[in-house]
């Protein structure tokens, strides 16, 4: 199906005005390419990382993949990604390091420029019967008995992903449709993983210990997890348990802090972190900066 090249590509700047609307055209594309391509490599990394028992570094080879695709272009190629098929059937066939790969490759280009009288005799049943076996090979199938004992969200994610895969026959929407629903089932646990229990000394100190990441969706509603303050004397917000990650949580304690400062309380935050406490010294240096 389709024509195979007889000679090596010459390289080239492809033929396109550099314009605002050339952009227009190819970002929503070269931005659906990056993150499938992105995802399948890191996949594919991780696999390879658990069959081999050995650890690869992941921005090198997403800083390689990006360079390899832009010099691809300027040789007539198109776009590619980390192949999880052919990498599996390479390790389990024992290639290990740099030179199995590239003696894959070549090999490949061998079949396609010296060997293409033969190469197009092979049935393309032949082929279809060879990605069944590859796709056989590849699957986890432990994973379909796990499925029980697996979180409700984590399963839901991995049906919709391929449900949306198969229907449209779009691994990108596929995988756009389980990034959304990994966010959301994500920003669902985070809301509900912060804490607030409260401790009386009996002296006056009333001390709330906050425990759990506060970022803006556990930090909607965090001030009325706080009771109301002693009568007279001091409140301290113990913080050495939490984590401030964002702006929301910072205006959240100082609604918190106010509340109480507004009953003549005095307030003190402490355990903060280095982080948490230089994104509360950024975001309200008069506020929460210095407790």
């Amino acid at each position: 199906m389709g024509t195979l090249p007889t000679a090596l590509p010459s390289l080239a700047v492809p033929p396109v005005p550099l314009t605002l609307e050339t952009l227009g055209i190819i970002l929503p594309v070269a931005a659906t390419l990056a993150l499938v391509g992105l995802i399948e490599s890191l996949l594919t990394a991780q696999l390879i990382d658990e069959r081999t028992g050995t650890s690869s570094d992941k921005n090198v080879e997403s800083r390689a993949q990006g360079v390899a695709n832009i010099i691809t272009g300027c040789f007539g190629g198109m776009a590619g990604c980390a192949m999880i098929g052919q990498s599996m059937i390479n390790v389990t066939n024992g290639g290990r390091g740099r030179l199995s790969t590239l003696v894959a490759g070549l090999g490949l280009l061998a079949l396609i420029l010296l060997l293409q009288p033969l190469l197009v005799q092979i049935p393309l049943a032949a082929l279809v019967a060879v990605m069944i076996v590859v796709s056989v090979s590849t699957f986890d199938w432990a994973s379909v008995r796990t499925l029980r004992a697996s979180p409700r969200g984590e399963t839901a994610v991995m049906l919709a992903t391929v449900g949306v895969t198969v229907v449209t026959h779009d691994l990108s929407r596929g995988v756009l449709v389980g990034v959304v629903l990994s966010a959301l089932m994500f920003a669902r646990t985070v809301a509900r993983s912060a804490q607030v229990t409260a401790t009386d000394d009996g002296r006056g100190t009333l001390t709330y210990h906050v425990s759990g990441p506060l970022v803006f969706v556990s930090a909607h509603g965090l001030p009325e997890r706080f009771g109301p303050g002693p009568a007279a004397g001091r409140v301290v917000i113990d913080l050495s348990a939490a984590q401030v990650w964002d702006a929301s949580a910072v205006a959240a304690l100082d609604q918190v802090r106010r509340a109480f400062q507004r009953q003549g309380l005095r307030v003190d935050l402490t355990g903060l972190d280095g982080s948490s406490a230089a994104l509360t010294g950024r975001a309200e240096p008069d506020a929460l900066g210095g407790h």
